[in-house]
C-alpha cells in the first residue's frame, strides 16, 4: 500500500492517537515495537517513520532506544518528547534531567518560522507538554525551532536529513496547532501520499477476517452499545450466517435498556441474536466485591464462561467476536511496547482469563471511538445506532463505587435515568460525547419534610471529547444542573445531596472507578 508510515512506539498513552492524526489526514500507519529493526521495515519501504513519546528517561541505563540504523537511511523522522530526546541522545546531543518536570500548557515560541515544520502555524499558540528531561545541547546539524518558558529546545530540525524533533504533543487536542504541524511533516517533509480512507479499512477488515476464520464459525458478544454493534456488523459482512451475536443480560444495565437493545439489534441492525438472561449469576458473582480491577476481571471471567457454552451449543464455533477499541487496550496495557505502564483492566482486556477455548477477534482493536462511528456509517448503520453514548461493557457495576447489590443498583438506575433524560432534553451546544450517574460510597446528613436523612450521594459526570483519550468536563448550564438535583433528591429514594464531577481527563478517567 503506497503512503505507509511507521509508528515506532515507544510506550506513551497516546501513541495511537499519533496514528488516528495520521489517518486523519489520509495516510495509512501502522504502530510496531520501539525496538523493530531497520531490517524490518526497508522491504516496506516506510516514507516517514515517527517516534512516539514514553514514560521512560533516556538519561537512565537500559533506556528504550531504536535501531540507530533508522536514523541513517534517508526516511524522514518525526520524534516526539521522548522521540525527540531518543534522537538527540543517538545522535550525540546532550540532555539533563529537569529540577521540576513540565505538565499541562505552555505557551510556543516559534523562533524559525520559515522551517516547513511550522508553515502556516502562529509565532505564539498553545501546546501541551509532559517531560522530565530536556535537550541543552543540540546534535551536529541541527537548529533549534522552538522554545516556551522552560524549555529552551521544544523543537529542533535538520533540514538536510529531514530528522524533526518536538518536546510537546502535537497529537492531543491541547495542542492549538498540532494538525497542522503533523500535517507538515506528513504532506510538506516527508510528501507521504493521501490515499487512506475508511471504505479501504472495510475491505482490508473483511478480508482479513475470512482468512482467518476459514470455514469456521464465530459468536459476537453484544452488548448493544457503538463498538459491539459495528463490529458485529462488521464480522456479519465476512462470515455471513457463520455469525451468531449473544447479547448476555448481566443485570447491570441502564434503566429498561436490555429490552430496547435486543429489538435494536434485531430489527435495525438486522442481527442473528440470542438473548441470555444471566443477571442473577453475575450479582452473585459480585457479592461482596468493592475493588474495581476485581470487579471488571470477574465479570470478564463470567462473561467468556458464558460465550463459551453458547459456543458448545453451536457446532464449529472457534472464534469470538469483540468489540475492544484501542482506548480499552492502551489504559490495560500497552500492546506496542514493553515500556508502557498499566491504568486499569478492562473486562474484555486485562479481564479476560489466562486459558480460553475461543480465539478473539477483535476487528476494532486498532480503533477510536469517532472512528467506530465513521465505520458504522460507512457500513451503513443509522444514526440511531451510530450516535449512542458509550456505556462501558461492565455495565453499572463500575459506576457502583463499591458493593454491587440489586437496591444500589436500583438507585444509580433511576438517578442515571434522570440525568440522561434531562440532558437529553436539553438545547445543549455542543453537546456532551458521554453522560451519567455514579452512585458513590458516601453518605451523608440531609434535611427532608423537616426530618433528618442519612443517605447516598450521586455525583453526576457530563464529558466532551472525541475520542475517549482525552476529555473534559462539559459546561452544563446551572439551570439544567439544578433540575437534575432537584429531580434525583425528590424522586429518588436513598439519595439525600448530588455533586458535578469538574475534572478533566486526565488527571482523572471518565469513569470513576
Amino acid at each position: 500500500m503506497a503512503g505507509f508510515v511507521a509508528i515506532l512506539d515507544f510506550g506513551a498513552q497516546y501513541s495511537q492517537l499519533i496514528a488516528r492524526r495520521t489517518r486523519e489526514l489520509g495516510t495509512y500507519c501502522e504502530i510496531l515495537p520501539y525496538d523493530t529493526p531497520w531490517s524490518a521495515l526497508a522491504p516496506r519501504t516506510p516514507q516517514a517513520i515517527v517516534l512516539t513519546g514514553g514514560p521512560e528517561s533516556t538519561l537512565v541505563p537500559g533506556a528504550p532506544g531504536l535501531d540507530r540504523a533508522i536514523l541513517r537511511a534517508g526516511v524522514p523522522v518525526l520524534g516526539i518528547c521522548y522521540g525527540m530526546q531518543r534522537i538527540a541522545r543517538d545522535l550525540g546531543g546532550e540532555l539533563i534531567k529537569l529540577d521540576h518536570a513540565e505538565y499541562g500548557p505552555a505557551t510556543l515560541s516559534v523562533e524559525a518560522p520559515a522551517s516547513p515544520l511550522f508553515a502556516n502555524v502562529p509565532t505564539q499558540s498553545r501546546v501541551w507538554m509532559s517531560h522530565g528531561d530536556s535537550v541543552v545541547r543540540l546534535p551536529n546539524g541541527f537548529s533549534a525551532l522552538a522554545s516556551t518558558a522552560r524549555c529552551a529546545v521544544a523543537a529542533m530540525g535538520d533540514v538536510q536529513h529531514r530528522i524533526y524533533g518536538v518536546q510537546f504533543h502535537p497529537e492531543v487536542v491541547h495542542t492549538e496547532h498540532g494538525r497542522t504541524i503533523f500535517a507538515n511533516f506528513l504532506q510538506r517533509i516527508a510528501q507521504v501520499p493521501a490515499d487512506w480512507e475508511m471504505g479501504s479499512f472495510v475491505e482490508r477488515s473483511i478480508a482479513e477476517i475470512r482468512a482467518r476464520a476459514g470455514d469456521g464459525k464465530a459468536i459476537c458478544a453484544l452488548s448493544g452499545g457503538v463498538d459491539s454493534t459495528v463490529a458485529a456488523t462488521l464480522v456479519a459482512r465476512a462470515l455471513g450466517e457463520r455469525l451468531t451475536c449473544v447479547f448476555v443480560d448481566h443485570g447491570l444495565l441502564r434503566k429498561g435498556e436490555a429490552e430496547q437493545v435486543v429489538e435494536m439489534l434485531r430489527e435495525i441492525a438486522h442481527l442473528n441474536v440470542r438473548a441470555v438472561d444471566a443477571r442473577k449469576r453475575f450479582l452473585e458473582a459480585l457479592s461482596g466485591i468493592e475493588d474495581p480491577e476485581r470487579k471488571r476481571v470477574v465479570i470478564g471471567h463470567e462473561f467468556i464462561r458464558i460465550f463459551e457454552a453458547q459456543a458448545r451449543a453451536i457446532e464449529g464455533v472457534r472464534f469470538l467476536v469483540q468489540g475492544t477499541l484501542y482506548p480499552d487496550v492502551i489504559e490495560s496495557k500497552t500492546p506496542h511496547s514493553k515500556a508502557g505502564h498499566k491504568i486499569k483492566s478492562h473486562h474484555n482486556v486485562g479481564g479476560l482469563p489466562e486459558e480460553m477455548h475461543l480465539e478473539l477477534i477483535e476487528p476494532l482493536r486498532m480503533l477510536f471511538k469517532d472512528e467506530v462511528r465513521a465505520l458504522g456509517r460507512a457500513l451503513g448503520l443509522p444514526e440511531k445506532i451510530v450516535r449512542r453514548q458509550p456505556f462501558p461493557g461492565p455495565g453499572l457495576a463500575v459506576r457502583v463505587i463499591g458493593d454491587v447489590t440489586e437496591e444500589r443498583l436500583r438507585i444509580l438506575r433511576d438517578a442515571d435515568a434522570i440525568v440522561r433524560e434531562e440532558i437529553d432534553n436539553a438545547p445543549l451546544d455542543p453537546h456532551p460525547w458521554q453522560y451519567f450517574a455514579v452512585l458513590t460510597p458516601v453518605r451523608s446528613v440531609g434535611v427532608m419534610g423537616d426530618g433528618r436523612t442519612y443517605a447516598n450521594l450521586v455525583a453526576v459526570r457530563a464529558i466532551t471529547s472525541e475520542d475517549g483519550m482525552t476529555a473534559d468536563w462539559a459546561r452544563l448550564p446551572p439551570e439544567l444542573l439544578e433540575r437534575i438535583s432537584t429531580r434525583i433528591v425528590n424522586e429518588v429514594p436513598g439519595v439525600n445531596r448530588v455533586a458535578y464531577d469538574i475534572t478533566s481527563k486526565p488527571p482523572a478517567t471518565v469513569e470513576w472507578e
